[in-house]
């Protein structure tokens, strides 16, 4: 979720729901070390609970990165041992990583003796053709004796040659079962999945069998679909949300941060296009808000005229 996830998108996707775990993109242990600290780890207070992604090998690294996130505020740390891509390889860390538990075993231990927050592992189910169980169910024991007690496990493999990320999403298939038998091994830890979820019934269903669900980019597109979480799966109310309402209090966002830090409008607007998936005038209400030619017009304008009747001739 590399350059989706941002606190403008998590800040709008904490109005929908007040429960979900939010994560960050996945920041690299060498950004926190070597770069702007603050560029990084910033987040709105808003968007508890947040936990902290990382992206690393190195055990003194890691567990310096997992204390400045622990410093900045965040509720949970979390190693990323799951994403294929080749940028990712070459820095040796990501879904590489499980080839070597011992390693990843000893990055958790030093990121849990360094936080009190929670430290938990993101990971796959295997490496390129290797499908044995064993193999995910070895990680999940060696990494767990370390101190990590929640496992996220994307319920596909990872080919780390010939295979796009994109593809890696869809190509190598879904084994959810493969989950569910590390929660029977493994009763005593957490175990989330991840992978292929589009909708609140299969979510249910899964929840029969593992502890959690963790959905990416079905949440991202379709976001009003996280106004239903609270009610379906935490117990609240059914929400009094609306569209418009959720839409008025992200211009209020977009002023804010115009006036505090000088962020345009359409930085955060984009994350925000999908709030009217499926609705008469969806199409246009994206286009005017995904419009660059406005930039320089007042959010609360842009909203308004995002809501006028389209004029004859336009789309």
């Amino acid at each position: 979720m590399l350059d989706w996830t941002d606190r403008h998108c998590r800040y709008f996707h904490r109005l929908l729901t007040r429960h979900a775990l939010l994560y960050t993109e996945m920041v690299t242990m060498g950004a926190l070390v070597h770069g702007d600290v603050g560029r990084h780890l910033q987040f709105n207070a808003e968007e508890h609970p947040v936990a902290l992604q990382l992206g690393g090998s190195d055990p003194a690294d890691l567990a310096h990165s997992a204390r400045l996130g622990a410093q900045w505020g965040y509720d949970e740390i979390n190693l990323n041992c799951g994403c294929p891509s080749e940028r990712v390889q070459r820095g040796a860390f990501g879904a590489c990583l499980m080839a070597e538990p011992q390693l990843v075993a000893d990055c958790v231990k030093a990121m849990v003796d360094a936080v009190d927050v929670p430290v938990t592992v993101k990971h796959r189910i295997g490496i390129d053709k290797v499908e044995s169980y064993d193999f995910v169910r070895d990680f999940v024991g060696t990494v767990s004796e370390a101190g990590c007690r929640v496992f996220i496990v994307h319920a596909r493999n990872a080919w780390l040659k010939g295979l796009s990320p994109k593809e890696n999403r869809e190509v190598p298939p879904l084994r959810y079962e493969l989950a569910h038998r590390l929660k029977t091994d493994f009763p005593q830890l957490t175990i989330a999945v991840n992978g292929g979820i589009t909708t609140s019934a299969q979510i249910a269903e899964q929840l029969q069998r593992v502890d959690g669900a963790m959905l990416g980019r079905e949440a991202y597109h379709n976001p009003w679909w996280l106004s239903g979480w609270d009610a379906q799966f935490y117990g609240d109310a059914p929400s009094t949300l609306s569209r418009e309402s959720v839409e008025q209090q992200m211009v209020d966002y977009m002023v804010r941060q115009a006036s505090e830090h000088g962020t345009p409008w359409s930085n955060i607007a984009r994350h925000m296009l999908g709030l009217r998936h499926g609705l008469p005038g969806a199409r246009r209400w994206r286009q005017v808000w995904s419009d660059h030619r406005l930039k320089a017009m007042h959010p609360q304008a842009v909203m308004e005229l995002a809501h006028r009747p389209a004029a004859a001739g336009e789309g």
